[in-house]
């Protein structure tokens, strides 16, 4: 059985892994718009991801006899200044996330909720390779810059993911 405090915690991560989800499509929608198809569906696949962690959370919650209570999303950003800010924001947002699963970990060793505690040992490396994947998307970014040719190579380079 989970504890009225985790339980609003681990709906509070359901969340944020889908307004997570909600970000990335708005922003594989607006790097389509430009014409970066590759960097489109990284961020499509990355949504995809988003909502598997929520729903991972939701059977969980279940699982543990909680109840479930699915919180209002809110409108994403949708417009930014350029590829780099979004890939930015993108990493921004995942060291968000970071801390809120951190938060979640010592709240359940905080409590003796083992079994909570175990569960999100996958999140938190998850997350490792969330910040790190993001990290070096950022970082590729940067290397080409504002050269269209290289930014084009790149965005070929991320077409293929799935």
């Amino acid at each position: 059985m989970l504890s009225n405090e985790i339980e609003k915690k681990l709906n509070e991560q359901v969340n944020a892994e889908f307004d997570a989800a909600y970000l990335y499509l708005s922003m594989s929608a607006w790097l389509d718009k430009q014409g970066l198809s590759g960097f489109a569906n990284w961020f499509k696949m990355q949504a995809q991801e988003e909502t598997t962690h929520a729903m991972k959370i939701y059977d969980y919650i279940s699982e543990r006899g909680g109840e479930i209570s699915l919180l209002p999303i809110g409108k994403p950003k949708d417009n930014w200044k350029g590829c780099l800010d979004v890939v930015e924001d993108a990493y921004n947002h995942e060291k968000k996330v970071t801390a809120m699963i951190n938060d979640i970990v010592a709240l359940a060793e905080l409590n003796k909720d083992y079994a909570t505690r175990v569960f999100f040992d996958w999140f938190v490396t998850e997350q490792v390779e969330e910040e790190s994947s993001s990290l070096d998307l950022v970082d590729k970014v940067k290397f080409v810059g504002e050269h269209k040719g290289y930014l084009l190579s790149l965005d070929k380079e991320l077409l293929v993911r799935q």
